[in-house]
C-alpha cells in the first residue's frame, strides 16, 4: 500500500488547483476566464521541461511511437482541461470535482480493453454506485425545491473524465515502455507547443488573454504559475504512483479530493468570501456530502478487490 500513502499527495494538491482556478475565473477573468487560464496552463508547462531534462538528460531518446502517444496525452490533457473550465465558470468546485469520480470508472474500461486488466463483479457494482453518486450532482435544487439537470456540467464533466482516464492509460502505457520522466517531458512539451498555438491561431482567446495580462498582470503571472506548479507536482506524482499500482486503484485515491475541495470551499467560504463562495444552505451541503459518500462508498469497493 506504499503507492496509497503517495497517491494520496494528489488529490489535495488537485483541490488547491481547482479552488484558484475557480477564483481565478470568479474574480479577474469572468468574461476570458477559459480561454485564457488555458493558454496560460498550456504554455507554462514549458516550465517543467528543463527541470525533467536535468534529472534525465535521456528524455529525447525515446522512441517514436512512444513520442507520438506522449504527444496526444498532451493534447487530451489540455481538451479536459478545457472541459473543466467550461464547466467549472458556471458551477461550483466542489460540485464539478464529484464528477471526476467517474475517471476510474473509465480508465477500468480502458485499462480491460486496452491493457488486459480485468473486472470483478465487485467492481462491476461499485462502478454503479459511483455512477450514482455523480448523478446526485447532476441536477440543481432551486428556491423552490425542484431539481433541473445541469446539462452543461453534466456534458462537458463527462468529457473531461473521459479524457483523463484515456490519457492515464496511454501514459502507463509509454511509461511502462521508457520511464515516467521521459513521459513527463513529452507530456509537458505537448502541453506547451498546444498552448502557444492556441494563442497564436484562435484570435479570441489571445485577445483575452493580453487584456487579462495587461489589467492584472503581477496578479495573475504569480497566481498562475504557483497554480502550475501546484498541478505539474500533483501530475508528478500520480505518474510515479502509476508505475506502483494498477491504473484504476491509483486513481481511486481521487476520491478524497471532492472531500479536500469541499473543506477548502467551506473554509474560505466561511472566512474569505470575498475569493471563494459556495452555496452553504443545508439543502446544498447534503446534496454534495451525500454525493461524496455514495462515491466514497464506490471507490472503496473498487480498492479492496
Amino acid at each position: 500500500m506504499s503507492w496509497f500513502f503517495l497517491a494520496i499527495i494528489a488529490p489535495f494538491l488537485y483541490a488547491l488547483t481547482n479552488q484558484i482556478d475557480k477564483a481565478l475565473l470568479d474574480k479577474y477573468f469572468k468574461v476570458s476566464g477559459v480561454g485564457t487560464l488555458l493558454i496560460f496552463s498550456g504554455t507554462l508547462s514549458i516550465l517543467a521541461l528543463p527541470i525533467i531534462y536535468f534529472f534525465d538528460s535521456t528524455v529525447f531518446s525515446i522512441g517514436g511511437k512512444e513520442m507520438l502517444i506522449m504527444l496526444l496525452v498532451g493534447i487530451l490533457n489540455l481538451t479536459l482541461l478545457w472541459s473543466y473550465l467550461v464547466a467549472l465558470k458556471d458551477d461550483e468546485a466542489s460540485i464539478i470535482i464529484v464528477f471526476y469520480q467517474l475517471v476510474p470508472v473509465f480508465a477500468l474500461i480502458l485499462a480491460y480493453f486496452l491493457l488486459g486488466e480485468t473486472i470483478s463483479s465487485i467492481q462491476a457494482i461499485a462502478m454503479g454506485i459511483i455512477i450514482f453518486g455523480t448523478t446526485l450532482v447532476s441536477f440543481e435544487i432551486n428556491d423552490d425545491n425542484n431539481f433541473k439537470l445541469k446539462r452543461q456540467t453534466v456534458i462537458f464533466m463527462l468529457i473531461a473524465s473521459v479524457l483523463w482516464a484515456l490519457e492515464s492509460v496511454l501514459f502507463k502505457y509509454v511509461a511502462l515502455e521508457e520511464n515516467v520522466l521521459r513521459s513527463l517531458f513529452w507530456q509537458n512539451l505537448a502541453l506547451a507547443t498546444a498552448g502557444i498555438l492556441i494563442f497564436c491561431l484562435i484570435p479570441k482567446y489571445r485577445q483575452h488573454f493580453l487584456e487579462a495580462v495587461k489589467v492584472n498582470s503581477k496578479v495573475i503571472f504569480s497566481v498562475n504559475v504557483l497554480n502550475e506548479i501546484i498541478y505539474m507536482g500533483a501530475n508528478a506524482v500520480y505518474a510515479f504512483a502509476f508505475m506502483l499500482a494498477p491504473i484504476a486503484l491509483v486513481l481511486l485515491t481521487n476520491s478524497f479530493q471532492p472531500i479536500f475541495v469541499f473543506a477548502i470551499g467551506v473554509f474560505m467560504t466561511i472566512y474569505f468570501p470575498q475569493i471563494i463562495s459556495e452555496k452553504l444552505e443545508a439543502k446544498h451541503l447534503w446534496q454534495k456530502l451525500i454525493a461524496i459518500i455514495i462515491t466514497g462508498i464506490g471507490t472503496y469497493l473498487l480498492l479492496i478487490n
